[in-house]
């Protein structure tokens, strides 16, 4: 039953569930980011030497610049070690100020003793903080920022602070595959009236099972991957969210958001999950061929001349457009201006120390603010 925008809403089994007049912003968001990265690290060019390749296969064709890389002295749980405690000691945090610690990994050490475990020698004397290692390839890092979130908005939130880790070492077969590695981890301290926000009502999740990439073998480091296929669903994945995503945002009053409509020309920056910066650089054109779509549809005509070379994409099934390779080339033509201006600075960092998995977004989002 919906009576109207101000009242309470019901599901078809009476549940009640928040309304515009029932919830409270208690501004979650990040207090303060950490990060660190091996100081070990390879040229790509260099890679491509290495590798005997053309000058430019992993530079110019992939779009990274260095490959960060771990010694023998180094494992996740030391990469993590190491961004939690610079993180309380850079912040001054009083551990027994922790209630809860989340990680995202899918770089395991033990199958049953977790980062999160290991982790709590960061904390003598605090041994109350719930929160698990998330293992769910490179979502476990977003996943485990939403249940710190949805901690600090819930009733059993107890006035501490939630710190979320996410990171990872990147590591992959001699192939095409192996100049897209790296390593590194994010540290996130997590609570309320926070200078960062998230409002938690704004946001879409895509989840299905695919089999583009997976580690079937425990005593391997490295995946088995389909790269053709990883990118398909890259694309996939990130088309559905931002669709949805705009849907929601432009749906009006109905939990008192603004109605915001989104737009790549819009909006100020975009922050991606960086396998490496070529792929973000063509996801970011896909994105303006949705606006150019949705634009489309709503008028029956494409608004200007610009998109005169969109025109016989704009009513073709999505599907038969990933791998078509003009279509791509007229997306990065057309997008190249504001890629630059809106994602170069948060994939800064990517291109140097490459793909992290779960902490790439953070260290996309750092990279940003540290340059802004």
């Amino acid at each position: 039953k919906i009576a109207s925008p101000a009242s309470i809403f019901y599901l078809t089994h009476k549940q009640k569930i928040m309304t515009q007049d029932t919830y409270i912003n208690h501004k979650i968001g990040i207090l303060a980011i950490e990060t660190y990265t091996s100081h070990q690290y390879v040229l790509q060019s260099e890679l491509e030497t290495h590798e005997h390749v053309s000058p430019g296969k992993f530079t110019i064709g992939l779009g990274q610049k260095g490959i960060a890389l771990t010694g023998d002295r180094e494992d996740i749980n030391s990469i993590c070690l190491t961004a939690v405690h610079n993180l309380l000691e850079k912040y001054d945090i009083d551990v027994t100020d922790v209630g809860r610690v989340e990680v995202g990994t899918e770089t395991l050490v033990d199958k049953s003793k977790s980062t999160k475990t290991v982790l709590m020698d960061l904390f003598p004397n605090n041994t109350d903080i719930e929160g698990a290692t998330i293992v769910n390839a490179c979502y476990g890092g977003t996943a485990a920022l939403l249940n710190a979130f949805l901690w600090c908005d819930s009733n059993a939130y107890n006035g501490k602070y939630a710190i979320v880790v996410a990171g990872d070492i990147a590591a992959y077969d001699k192939g095409p595959a192996r100049p897209t590695g790296g390593m590194g981890a994010v540290a996130l301290l997590i609570g309320r009236d926070a200078p960062l926000t998230i409002d938690l009502r704004q946001r879409v999740t895509h989840a299905s099972h695919v089999w583009d990439f997976y580690k079937p073998d425990p005593s391997k480091e490295t995946p088995v991957v389909d790269g053709v296929l990883s990118q398909v669903c890259y694309y996939q994945a990130l088309e559905d969210v931002y669709t949805r995503f705009c849907d929601v945002m432009s749906s009006g009053d109905v939990f008192g958001l603004k109605d915001y409509g989104v737009d790549t020309a819009k909006d100020t920056y975009f922050c991606f999950h960086a396998p490496y910066n070529k792929l973000v650089q063509k996801s970011f054109g896909r994105l303006c061929f949705l606006d150019a779509r949705r634009r489309f549809h709503s008028t029956t005509a494409a608004d200007d001349e610009e998109d005169d070379e969109l025109k016989p994409y704009l009513t073709k099934p999505l599907e038969e457009t990933y791998t078509d390779k003009t279509l791509e080339k007229i997306l990065k033509n057309k997008s190249s201006t504001m890629f630059h201006e809106k994602m170069k600075d948060a994939n800064y960092a990517g291109q140097w120390i490459g793909n992290t998995y779960t902490g790439s977004v953070f260290f996309g989002f750092a990279s940003l603010i540290d340059r802004l």
